[in-house]
């Protein structure tokens, strides 16, 4: 199962018939692991890494510390649920260290982030404080170099 998982995520395009070609497997079993994982919520989507910018959208993404007083007998849940059920927010983690929930948000303009932080976010109950932090560019993500000029990383050498 792993090593169908790890195929996955670095393409989820394979067909069944090359993924069980690759794992020694029959098509039936690969359609038979995909369904259970899928089932058991262990696969929960299948994406595609976009470059918005290279497309010709410029929206802003801002990673935002939050800084919450845990409810009772909910802490940080329910709180982190009221936030991720904005469409701006993007994703939301539960952190250790100096801020409690990471939150990604994107918007189409820093304004309208600055907006949504301030009307929206700061102002539920619970959330203490907030630090909005604002994307410049992206080299890197989710494994995938997002400007790869250089294929040969040598140095140059002259004589």
């Amino acid at each position: 199962m792993r090593e169908l998982l790890e195929l996955l995520e670095h393409d989820a395009r394979r067909p069944v018939k090359e993924l069980a070609a690759m794992l020694n497997k029959s098509e039936f079993e690969i359609e038979d692991a995909l369904k259970k994982l899928e089932a058991n919520k262990v696969i929960m989507s299948y994406n595609t890494l976009i470059d918005w910018e290279r497309f010709g959208d410029h929206n802003v993404t801002s990673v935002i510390e939050v800084n919450v007083a845990p409810q009772r007998e909910v802490g940080f849940d329910a709180i982190a649920e009221r936030i991720y059920r904005f469409d701006e927010v993007k994703s939301v983690y539960l952190m250790s260290g100096s801020f409690d929930l990471l939150v990604i948000i994107e918007g189409q303009s820093l304004n309208k982030v600055a907006d949504f932080v301030a009307r929206r976010l700061s102002t539920i109950e619970g959330v203490t404080s907030t630090r909005s932090h604002f994307m410049l560019k992206a080299y890197k993500k989710d494994g995938t170099i997002m400007d790869d000029k250089e294929n040969d990383r040598r140095l140059v050498m002259t004589p």
